[in-house]
């Protein structure tokens, strides 16, 4: 009966499609304005917890030579501000911590990558956001003026994955009020900004946004099936449960990751914005050959679309690059940048 249901579920879909197929294709080209392309995250690093290197590797500027040799044209840096901020005002930011921010970008521009950072991991504003709204915007206040006079291959991303407590109309308020703060001293930067319920593409219908600013790329995330992409992953309750779970590529499979891409491209058609695949990614303890398959199934889908992506991420369980071994996980890497005689 379950099985069954989900057949028609998929059908409707395929129906709906099909009925809206022209529409669902028509995604202005946004690349004048969106220079970005390929990218990958590189997680783990200055958003663990305590110190940069607690969850086992730190951004050596080796890597973000070998990500633009590989192909990739810019980064994703997750960045955990909130362990470095004070907590009584003016919640100043330590200052090696911003030099330390400071190297990275600048090695990221030395081999020519566009970067990313974002406000990542402050669990404290989504369990209590009102009690630490001034805080998150006095953290905005400082980096905008700390990079105002940074070249346009710098972008903000506001904030990860909004959850929990931070509502999608308290995430609304907060995100105007930092887009505001930002634009005082930054006001032709590129923003990167996502929806509440941690970025997925159901977040994008309750996205509110200052209509007469344009310089902004809307941001989700995409893990489906969860059950695939997050097989065996110890943050995730029940995990172990769908450990051997594959993805082989079938119609059904596909067409279910298909749809709702469609789903992100008709939202950004229309409200006239760019979108951004942020973060995708399937976790170790699936096969390598599923995860193959799907990485590279969603990263041709999203540029089909003209959606720009990074993938998450570079080093870590999910990490398409082997630290120890120091070399690329090369099926992962074709699978992401295939050659062009491909």
């Amino acid at each position: 009966m379950i099985k069954f249901t989900g057949l028609l579920l998929l059908l409707s879909l395929i129906f709906s499609l099909n009925n809206n197929e022209a529409a669902a294709f028509e995604l202005t080209d946004y690349s004048d304005a969106v220079n970005i392309y390929r990218g990958v995250n590189m997680g783990n690093m200055l958003e663990s917890p305590n110190r940069e290197g607690s969850w086992g590797t730190v951004l050596k500027e080796e890597y973000l030579k070998l990500v633009k040799e590989a192909g990739f044209d810019h980064v994703r840096v997750p960045i955990r501000w909130n362990h470095y901020a004070d907590y009584n005002p003016p919640y100043r930011i330590k200052e090696s911590f911003f030099q330390r921010i400071d190297e990275v970008i600048e090695q990221a521009h030395k081999y020519g990558l566009t970067i990313i950072i974002n406000i990542h991991h402050y669990d404290e504003l989504m369990a209590d956001p009102e009690n630490h709204k001034d805080r998150f915007l006095a953290i905005w206040k400082q980096i905008a003026e700390r990079y105002q006079d940074y070249p346009d291959t710098l972008y903000f991303e506001i904030l990860n994955e909004p959850h929990n407590n931070l509502s999608a109309n308290l995430w609304n308020q907060y995100l105007m009020e930092a887009i505001e703060i930002i634009r005082e001293k930054n006001p032709d930067r590129m923003l990167v900004v996502g929806g509440a319920y941690w970025n997925n593409i159901d977040g994008l219908r309750e996205l509110k946004l200052p209509e007469d600013d344009r310089n902004i790329i809307v941001t989700f995330h995409y893990y489906n099936p969860f059950e695939f992409t997050h097989q065996g992953a110890s943050w995730s309750q029940g995990a172990n449960a769908w450990l051997g779970t594959t993805w082989t590529g079938t119609f059904r499979e596909k067409k279910m990751i298909e749809l709702e891409l469609d789903r992100a491209s008709k939202w950004a058609q229309e409200n006239n914005r760019p979108l951004y695949l942020g973060e995708f990614g399937a976790y170790e303890k699936a096969d390598m050959e599923s995860r193959v398959r799907w990485t590279s199934f969603v990263a041709r889908e999203a540029e089909k679309r003209n959606i720009p992506w990074a993938y998450w991420e570079f080093n870590s369980g999910f990490g398409i690059y082997d630290p120890v071994q120091n070399q690329w996980r090369n099926e992962l890497l074709q699978a992401l940048i295939p050659d062009e005689n491909d």
